[in-house]
């Protein structure tokens, strides 16, 4: 399906020229078509030849309803920019075109309308003229009259080329659905109606709003037949039952839970002439609130937003001052940006956001050390750059990675032949985990035997700590996790401080007085858990280890200390975190 929306002056023609391309009237209300005036947003389809369903979002064209023109054309990549023949170039044409370049739509028509009550050369030369200095320059100019129907057909066959050029989003993207109308069905109970940009929506899904109340998608329709599934872009209603929340209304995104940064603070780049006011109305989809606007020069401005919204890097957005009608274009940059306190911070900041251009490179370069998932939730899709760490869920931007293998070496060196463990070196260096410290191990250092040192630096062990060790292997050589018991390590003439020693040395891991295992056993351990559906009880660990609870308690605490795994609530199920 493609979705299009209308935009142009009141009294145009833009809800006729809708009906004569769809046979449906987008005005639903009883007041609108008394009136002769579109109030809400209407909606209506049609089939096209080689491009199939084709949605219609019309907006009213009134200077007082610009809100909600901007809630219809928010989330809607291609438009109609229709002009009247017999009528001059109107203030909510350019308000209209405004707030579509600002928006950055760039597929979209001219229609001029009204062509059998004038001639349309002058209305189209000068939607032309205004147009071109737009995103929207180079559209199409159609004449027609939707009331002899002079040039539809011209018009459908554009429309159908238009639409034939625009690349489809990806299915799999996140759902992000701007809700924009909410009703109640006798027997069914909540629907609610919007445009899906993107991804898929089906029945079953559960969707989440900002406060993190969880709906399940009961049904769903889009074009006025009921689907199992649907794939933006789209005009969709779906069901939600009896029990939908009474917050869920127009400007309410429904969201793929987890997908998304929720945030009241975001930095921007403007487009627009003029100064910004402090507390301008921002736009996004169908949703409006208030912002706290903070300049931080050369084009780029902090917003402090009154109401959470969940955005993404690149999503583009509405600035509109409510007292002259001005409008600005917003492209989000940082929806996550850190606070500034100090002096000359802002102009620091605007320098910093001019290097951003949407790359996960460039937000990886500002940022430093980033979770793959936060990325992912940023909208910073695509491959890490070359010489970046990515240890676990962390990715490490190459030059800080290089900084901090610097540093590595450094405290290495300090720490003498015996090196660090990977978890003692990952608190050394301030690193979110021991998995980051041993993915920057690189010449001239070496992991050997659980310890981070210098390469050929092991120290050799003394005859009787050697003696010791071969007795231990010899323990655990069919069984990696069957630590001897302390009966059978007296029996061997094995004490609490040789086991200590060989820990230093990194040639076992002690996971508790009495109780060791071999460095290579951890890693094993990793392996082995990572086969057992998530989240595992200890129970199943132990069976998959095949060991004792006397074991398998220290080595998921080891496990959980070096954050190998994470231990839940109920201190009995962990999950081993995502590696990508």
């Amino acid at each position: 399906m493609h979705v299009v929306a209308t935009a142009g002056h009141v009294d145009h023609g833009k809800s006729t020229l809708v009906r004569a391309l769809t046979g449906t009237d987008p005005d639903r209300l009883e007041e609108e078509r008394r009136r002769g005036l579109t109030i809400e947003l209407g909606y209506a389809w049609t089939t096209l030849p080689e491009v199939g369903d084709v949605a219609f979002v019309d907006v009213p064209g009134h200077e007082r309803f610009l809100a909600t023109m901007l809630a219809g054309v928010g989330p809607v990549p291609i438009a109609m920019l229709i002009v009247a023949a017999d009528d001059p170039w109107m203030p909510q044409a350019a308000e209209h075109l405004a707030a579509l370049d600002a928006l950055g739509v760039a597929h979209g028509l001219i229609v001029v309308t009204r062509c059998d009550l004038a001639d349309p050369g002058p209305a189209a030369a000068r939607a032309v003229e205004e147009v071109s200095r737009t995103s929207l320059a180079g559209a199409p100019v159609v004449r027609v009259s939707a009331v002899t129907g002079a040039g539809m057909d011209e018009l459908r066959t554009r429309l159908a080329d238009l639409l034939a050029t625009v690349s489809p989003p990806p299915a799999t993207a996140p759902v992000r659905l701007w809700v924009d109308r909410r009703f109640h069905i006798r027997g069914a109970g909540t629907v609610v109606t919007g445009t899906l940009p993107a991804g898929t929506v089906s029945v079953g899904d559960t969707l989440v709003t900002l406060a993190g109340e969880r709906v399940r998608v009961r049904g769903l329709e889009a074009l006025g037949v009921a689907r199992g599934t649907m794939t933006g872009p789209a005009r969709v209603a779906l069901d939600l039952g009896g029990r939908a929340p009474e917050s869920i209304g127009r400007g309410t995104p429904l969201l793929t839970e987890g997908s998304y940064t929720v945030t009241s603070m975001v930095d921007v780049a403007l487009t627009g002439d003029g100064t910004v006011p402090d507390r301008p109305q921002l736009h996004v989809g169908s949703s409006a609130t208030s912002v706290h606007a903070r300049p931080l020069g050369g084009g780029f401005c902090r917003l402090v937003l009154d109401e959470p919204l969940p955005l993404r890097v690149g999503d583009r957005a509405v600035l509109r001052d409510p007292g002259d009608r001005r409008i600005w274009g917003v492209r989000v940059l940082d929806p996550a940006p850190p606070p500034l306190r100090r002096r000359g911070a802002a102009r620091a900041r605007a320098a910093a956001l001019r290097l951003l251009d949407g790359s996960v490179a460039a937000y990886l370069a500002m940022r430093r050390t980033l979770r793959r998932e936060a990325l992912d939730r940023l909208g910073l899709v695509g491959e890490v750059p070359e010489g970046a760490v990515v240890a676990g869920d962390w990715v490490i931007s190459p030059a800080e990675g290089e900084r901090l293998r610097a540093a590595l070496v450094e405290a290495i060196g300090a720490a003498g032949a015996d090196g660090l463990t990977a978890a003692a070196a990952a608190h050394a260096l301030s690193l979110p985990s021991p998995e980051v410290a041993e993915a920057l191990v690189a010449e001239p250092l070496e992991y050997a035997a659980g310890r981070i040192r210098k390469a050929g630096a092991a120290a050799a062990l003394s005859p009787a700590l050697a003696a010791v060790l071969a007795r231990i292997q010899e323990f655990l050589s069919d069984q990696p996790f069957a630590a001897p018991t302390a009966d059978e390590l007296s029996a061997a003439g094995i004490d609490d401080r040789a086991l200590a020693a060989l820990h230093r040395a990194g040639r076992v891991v002690r996971l508790a007085p009495g109780i060791v295992v071999l460095p290579d056993a951890v890693e094993l351990a990793v392996t082995r858990l990572g086969e057992l559906r998530s989240p595992f009880t200890t129970s199943q660990a132990r069976q998959a280890l095949g060991t004792s609870r006397r074991v398998a308690l220290p080595l998921l605490g080891h496990l959980d200390a070096t954050r190998r795994t994470v231990r839940l609530a109920d201190d009995t199920r962990r999950l081993i975190p995502p590696s990508r």
